[in-house]
């Protein structure tokens, strides 16, 4: 296998159908997606090398003939092809909030509440079910309009995107015919619109739904009480990991779950499922999960599946918490909401790279390192750790746990596996000792 030297080589790839018009503005694009992967974290000026890159890339993003979506494009589109691989895809959807608070940024609008201001990025992440990122299927990006006198607000019903992204993925799988795409959804796509509409399509992708409405049945039955009430049809365990000052504990859940009839226009036909957990501390509220699906479930299997499902929904949280804390997205200081627009593309690449080699590195962990990282990337990272290069290959668990361990990761033998802090740090130290190594093997003159 030949060893890519450029670095960024992968942007190279993942960008390579990437039409803006102009072959300019297409290696801007590269460009500017090269340097904000090799700094995550720094501001646009301190991820390009220099006041003149630093112009380019302030006109490349105020430029009024690109499209944001022209940008995504590429990557839509190599995600379909990872997608295309696969017997079974999770398209998990979601909406987060950007904040600009303190910033003048012309087109941004009020969110939750109405003093603070921002816009709304809804998302729909593809990634596998052991939880490796594919990438980005789609995404919408929106500032809300102010209230008028009378308190109502203007605009598209935001409920309209979640309905939107599924017609998107029920698209996207007419043409993986050999692929089986599951809509995967929080509380918030407890829609009963977007059910009746997947009914409309013939559900050509399924659905999975956490469920927030305890919703009429006929008779006067309410759901969640008719699903508790039926029989147990099996019992799962997992590991609930610490968080909000609560230590990480062991959790047992029952499982139950009841073919029903909603009421109402289309009378959409569904399986509500309930994860209950029993045996809880008496000092935690114990964990208990509501899903609905179109899918019928015929056994204890087919129940425990649609759970794991469930809980890759986590993944989309991991993308969106390296968006803004990796990549501090919300500290952009970008005049324009069109502006935001086009580094909100480039960073979502980045963030999706940065989850998808933490995931890989953990459930592939013996892949040949090469395949992620360029020759001077895997140099860098051994001068930075003060190890002797190895006569093979690093694998990509042990190329991972170096730039994690850079990035304050220690590696002990409670620590479990690198998370996507520890290798947005460490990478962005590789890159710099990559930079150095370029310099001195072109001979600069590094007296001057």
């Amino acid at each position: 296998m030949q060893i890519r030297n450029e670095p960024g080589a992968w942007v190279d790839e993942e960008f390579e159908t990437l039409d803006l018009g102009d072959p300019r503005r297409d290696r801007r694009a590269k460009e500017l997606l090269k340097r904000f992967a090799a700094r995550p974290t720094a501001s646009i000026p301190g991820a390009c090398e220099g006041w003149a890159e630093t112009m380019a890339a302030y006109r490349f993003l105020g430029n009024e003939h690109i499209d944001w979506r022209d940008m995504m494009q590429p990557h839509w589109e190599r995600t379909a092809a990872r997608m295309g691989e696969l017997p079974v895809v999770l398209c998990v959807a979601d909406t987060t909030e950007l904040n600009f608070n303190g910033q003048d940024i012309e087109g941004a609008g009020p969110l939750s509440y109405e003093a603070q201001v921002g816009m709304y990025l809804h998302a729909t992440y593809a990634v596998t079910p052991d939880r490796e990122a594919l990438g980005v299927m789609n995404a919408w990006m929106w500032a809300r309009e102010p209230r008028d006198e009378n308190g109502q607000r203007g605009g598209v019903c935001e409920s309209v995107r979640w309905i939107e992204s599924y017609e998107i993925v029920a698209q996207q799988a007419a043409t993986l015919p050999g692929t089986r795409l599951v809509y995967v959804a929080d509380r918030e796509g407890d829609i009963a619109a977007l059910m009746q509409r997947a009914q409309e399509l013939g559900e050509p992708a399924d659905w999975l739904i956490r469920s927030q409405h305890n919703r009429a049945l006929k008779d006067e039955a309410k759901l969640w009480e008719t699903v508790h009430a039926s029989e147990v049809l099996g019992h799962i365990s997992f590991v609930l990991p610490g968080r909000g000052g609560q230590k990480a504990r062991e959790v047992k859940q029952e499982l139950r779950a009841q073919r029903v009839t909603l009421p109402g226009r289309g009378g959409v036909e569904l399986s509500c499922i309930e994860a209950c957990e029993v045996d809880a501390p008496t000092d935690v509220k114990p964990v208990v999960w509501r899903l609905l699906s179109n899918r019928e479930v015929h056994d204890t299997h087919a129940l425990t599946e649609l759970i794991d499902w469930y809980r890759a929904r986590w993944e989309i949280e991991m993308f969106f918490n390296v968006l803004k804390n990796a990549c501090r997205v919300e500290t952009l200081q970008l005049s324009q909401m069109e502006r935001v627009e086009k580094a909100l593309v480039l960073y979502m690449v980045v963030s999706w790279r940065i989850a998808r080699l933490m995931r890989l590195g953990r459930t592939c962990p013996e892949l040949d390192a090469s395949l992620f990282f360029e020759a001077d990337e895997i140099h860098g990272a051994h001068v930075l750790s003060k190890k002797p290069r190895p006569k093979k290959p690093p694998t990509l668990n042990q190329m991972i746990r170096m730039i994690a361990s850079l990035g304050g990761f220690l590696g002990r033998k409670g620590d479990g596996e690198p998370g996507a802090k520890t290798l947005w740090i460490g990478m962005q130290r590789v890159m710099d000792a990559v930079i150095t190594i370029q310099i001195l093997r072109d001979g600069y003159d590094t007296s001057v």
